[in-house]
């Protein structure tokens, strides 16, 4: 009797233990899977390139932030190739990502998107939109309409327009950003609410394509630059120097950010119509990096956008961290769109929750603002003292 209570109670216990076994199985597979290695959820944090400088300092920052508020946090770079960061995203479903932060490369990245909501993988696009997707909620950025007014307000401060008359008219060309960022449009837009009045009246002169508005899908294109590529931006300007612009001077150039601005410079430094009279047009930017102040303060490139992304990249996990908290978010610094700047969010398949910081327009005056933010290094900051 003893012997068949011990091997009863040996059988018991085996039982329970394949019971408890299938019990955490299911919780792994499951929706409420326990969080991963060393009990901290992770943050997938996917960048869509590393040419242009921002992107570098943004995912160093993001993994920064993410790690201080006890996450892990995994930073990876697309390459410009959005096959590449798909693969990447995928591989933070693999690891059980918790929520992932996209500044995507361009709209193939639906598919991975996708496949997090499916998860239930929250997603927050990063200082890009996601176009054509209604599997996500959440975006932040800056206001970058305002972005391009800036720009926009540049050229007209600098070539006195409100002054200018169409007897003595200035001359302008028009570059766009990557006609894959959504933002592109955006920048592009807001300059030309400030410039448009000025080349209907005259006053301006635009030469090459003169789409009035991004809409105009056709001549859009025609000034937009691939990936945000500086050799692509620095070709088309050699071009327009030897054909469209070769027997005008430039007085101005619309360039979207720091990268393109630099090499439209670096073409006009190669031109003697400009080297020869020591006068460069004035050329417009964004983002504040480092060789473009420089080159502020050197006054050759006039004027650039400072967005803070170092806020930017803390504002983006604050988010994060509500979101996995279940709270309400409230970002100190930020504020959701409301009234017509709600289409900031608008992805043609869903408007989604846009949350704005502020840009600060920079010129030679004010180089001081982004040094005092500690936005460079300390050695780039005493060469800008």
């Amino acid at each position: 009797m003893k012997k068949i209570c011990t091997v009863l109670i040996v059988l018991l216990a085996a039982a329970s233990m394949a019971f408890v076994g299938c019990k955490k199985k299911e919780s792994v597979s499951g929706t409420s899977a326990a969080p991963a290695a060393g009990g901290t959820a992770l943050i997938g944090l996917a960048m869509p390139e590393t040419h242009v400088l921002r992107w570098q300092k943004d995912g160093a920052s993001l993994k920064s932030f993410a790690e201080s508020k006890g996450y892990r946090a995994e930073v990876a770079y697309g390459d410009a190739d959005q096959s590449q960061q798909n693969r990447q995203v995928q591989g933070f479903l693999t690891q059980g990502a918790k929520l992932l932060i996209i500044g995507n490369v361009n709209d193939g990245v639906n598919s991975v998107v996708a496949e997090a909501a499916q998860d239930k993988v929250a997603v927050i696009a990063y200082d890009r939109l996601i176009m054509g997707s209604a599997d996500y909620d959440y975006y932040i950025t800056f206001d970058n309409f305002k972005v391009g007014q800036f720009q926009g307000q540049g050229i007209e401060t600098a070539l006195n327009l409100k002054s200018a008359t169409a007897a003595s008219p200035k001359n302008i060309t028009l570059f766009a950003g990557s006609p894959t960022d959504n933002n592109s449009k955006f920048f592009f837009d807001g300059a030309m609410s400030v410039l448009n009045p000025y080349v209907k009246s005259g006053v301006l002169k635009v030469v090459g394509p003169y789409p009035e508005t991004s809409a105009d899908a056709a001549n859009f294109t025609r000034i937009a630059t691939e990936n945000w590529q500086a050799p692509i931006a620095k070709t088309r300007m050699e071009n327009l120097l030897s054909n469209d612009a070769r027997t005008v001077t430039l007085d101005a150039v619309l360039a979207p950010n720091d990268t393109l601005a630099r090499a439209i410079i670096e073409a006009c430094l190669a031109d003697a119509k400009y080297t020869g009279s020591g006068k460069l047009p004035v050329v417009t930017g964004q983002d504040a990096e480092f060789d473009s102040a420089l080159s502020i303060k050197n006054g050759q490139q006039y004027m650039t956008v400072f967005k803070d992304t170092t806020k930017l990249a803390e504002a983006a996990i604050i988010l994060a961290d509500q979101i996995l908290k279940g709270q309400a978010p409230n970002i100190p610094g930020a504020s959701l769109a409301s009234g017509s700047l709600t289409s900031i969010g608008d992805t043609g398949k869903k408007v989604v929750k846009a949350y704005l910081l502020e840009p600060v327009i920079i010129t030679k005056d004010n180089i001081s603002v982004p040094v005092n933010a500690q936005f460079y290094t300390d050695a780039e900051a005493a060469q800008l003292k």
